[in-house]
């Protein structure tokens, strides 16, 4: 890691449905709200991953969401990913790729990494990837 970067820090999004993306975030993936600033329309919320990660929250009700947008996805590391994934099916979230194994063939010096994954859209055409493992 670099002397400069520590880390991740966060991933931002712009949303017109400010309850139903912090709904999806805190009620069905159990981010916190860490800070939030502003008010209603224009809100805006750094939602806590669970490990110092954020994901910050922009309320725009202009907003239009372009496909496939520059943010290919982001990934959540969890530990329990079918459970994760049938929480969010619960929701009514789309899931985009069904939860599978995949081994990543890496091409430097480390072994072949085994995954768990699936992906999802997120309340405002997000694509989420959900990401298990223990080597990285």
């Amino acid at each position: 890691m670099s002397a400069l970067i520590s880390g991740f820090h966060h991933v931002c999004l712009k949303t017109r449905d400010w309850d139903r993306t912090l709904a999806f975030y805190c009620a069905t993936l159990g981010f916190t709200e860490k800070i939030t600033w502003r008010t209603a329309p224009n809100r805006a919320a750094m939602l806590d991953t669970g490990d110092g990660n954020y994901l910050e929250v922009f309320e725009d009700l202009a907003y239009t969401s372009a496909p496939n947008g520059a943010v290919i996805h982001f990934a959540l590391r969890t530990a329990r990913l079918d459970e994760v994934a049938a929480l969010v099916r619960a929701t009514g979230a789309k899931i985009t790729m069904e939860p599978k194994d995949v081994t990543i063939a890496t091409t430097n010096a480390h072994a072949p990494v085994p995954i768990r994954i699936f992906f999802c859209e997120g309340p405002n055409g997000e694509i989420i990837e959900f990401f298990q493992n223990s080597l990285t």
